[in-house]
């Protein structure tokens, strides 16, 4: 199926703007539902003529009336007229006899869609008609704030120019207050009422000024006015950005609509929803991410003290082959201590093993401290990789490289490459040079040196994955190959 994007541009939403405008209202319009106990699906015209179904949602307050899923779906003919109706003179059409045809009888109205004064689609409310009780309060006032909010989308004023995180936004099951023009509560739903009371409002919420009462209920004073005058702006006809009010005991999460309907009563809409557990688990979560950064940070520190004592040893040494050794060992602390740095400058257990390459790359001294001038190049990108995989690969890599121009170039300069390879979950690391090769029957799985023996060691424990070296296809030099299949340790 394509995307809703692709969907909207195939019929007449064909400019960017139009189609954001589209799309913010699908994401906002699962409180249309709701609030009007109605299926909700969007539809744009056809060059054909047709109408074509792109979206559907339907409300988690009352029993569904379209069961079947109707989007990628066409109409024309006689079934189109209300769409074409309603498309054409710009306002909302509602059909005259009740459908039979479904599970349960049903009635449709047509609002039109209209951004910047242009009609850009339409949308069908389809209300199941089974329910025959009388309707509460509550329904009654939920109908109400419907009716003003589907005129709202008929004039271009609903949804908000700033799309809502959906995820989070309160649900109109979660606690809903309806305001006046002067900013007064005409009435407040029993989850509303439950969760003013947990943040520490004793009296009615119904004929009190919400503005000020949401401000007095705030144990912090700036956030409470910011609040404030949250739901002051909504009634004044602005979209403010949802808030958080903590008192004593409890957060609520609040968001306010303006009702501004044409030719309606001017008001606002305010949802609410105790988001104190979801607050707690945030904070926690914040906390945790930042001991860890700080572990991360911390480590990092004391490799750099254990790699700047190393190297203050190794000057003393007068022995070649342990100052050597002991160079050998800066190298590899300092490497795993750029990856812990890496680490306490991110938000999620991954790095960026290119970045850290990079700044390991010229730690090796630009790979001439061992041997003739060396130029290195890269090819293809590692990505990113769960610290557990990043660590021992930067390891091998380095490692890789180090022998290459310790070993590969006794008579001169030459070149050093750097191949990543990527299909899927699999990589394929390929460090290649142009020098004197491999002697003669030289078996890298028996070999004594130290640096292959800690890559073979890293790539079969660690990565799960195998070495191989060998001459590179139709040239001279060397070519090691680290084969490291899946086990989920790319990650893009």
């Amino acid at each position: 199926m394509s995307s809703l994007s692709e969907r909207l541009t195939r019929g007449s939403a064909s400019s960017p703007s139009q189609v954001d405008h589209a799309r913010r209202l699908v994401a906002d319009w699962q409180l249309l539902a709701d609030l009007a106990f109605a299926d909700l699906t969007l539809w744009v015209p056809l060059p054909s003529g047709a109408w074509w179904c792109v979206a559907q949602v339907r409300p988690l307050t009352a029993p569904t009336s379209r069961p079947e899923d109707l989007v990628g779906s066409e109409v024309s003919g006689e079934p189109a007229e209300p769409f074409l109706t309603a498309h054409r003179e710009g306002r909302p059409v509602t059909e005259g006899e009740p459908d039979w045809s479904g599970p349960a009888p049903r009635r449709r109205e047509v609002i039109p869609v209209r951004h910047d004064g242009v009609p850009v689609a339409v949308l069908a409310k389809d209300t199941n008609l089974a329910v025959t009780r009388s309707p509460s309060t509550l329904e009654l006032t939920y109908l109400d704030i419907a009716a003003e909010l589907c005129l709202m989308v008929s004039a271009g004023t609903f949804p908000p120019q700033k799309p809502q995180d959906a995820e989070m936004s309160p649900r109109v099951g979660d606690g809903l207050v309806r305001l006046d023009g002067s900013g007064r509560a005409t009435y407040a739903s029993p989850n509303a009422l439950s969760a003013y009371r947990r943040i520490g409002v004793p009296g009615d919420v119904v004929g009190a000024d919400l503005a000020e009462l949401t401000r007095g209920a705030s144990a912090d004073r700036v956030a409470g006015e910011a609040l404030a005058a949250g739901i002051a702006a909504a009634v004044a006809g602005r979209f403010p950005d949802p808030m958080d009010v903590e008192g004593p005991t409890a957060t609520m999460l609040v968001r306010a609509l303006p009702l501004q309907a044409p030719g309606g009563e001017a008001g606002a809409l305010v949802l609410v929803r105790d988001v104190t557990d979801v607050r707690r688990r945030d904070r926690a979560l914040l906390t945790k991410d930042a001991t860890i950064r700080e572990i991360h940070h911390r480590v990092k520190n004391n490799l750099q003290t254990v790699a700047a004592l190393l190297r203050l040893q190794a000057r003393r040494m007068t022995e070649p082959a342990a100052r050597a050794a002991l160079e050998e060992s800066v190298r590899r602390v300092s490497s795993i201590a750029v990856v812990h740095e890496t680490l306490a400058g991110s938000r999620e257990d991954v790095v960026d093993v290119d970045d850290v390459l990079d700044q390991v790359l010229p730690m090796l001294g630009d790979l001439t401290s061992v041997g003739p001038a060396a130029r290195t190049r890269r090819t293809g990108s590692f990505g990113e990789l769960p610290a557990a995989a990043a660590t021992p690969l930067v390891l091998a890599v380095t490692e890789l490289l180090h022998n290459a121009a310790e070993h590969a170039f006794p008579e001169g300069p030459g070149t050093i490459e750097l191949v990543v390879e990527r299909n899927g979950n699999d990589l394929v690391v390929r460090v290649r040079d142009d020098g004197q090769g491999l002697p003669e029957g030289f078996d890298p799985a028996g070999s004594d040196r130290l640096g292959l023996q800690i890559v073979r060691t890293l790539v079969t424990s660690e990565l799960g994955g195998t070495l191989s070296m060998g001459a590179p296809d139709g040239r001279p030099g060397t070519e090691a190959v680290l084969d490291l299949p899946g086990a989920g340790l790319p990650r893009r």
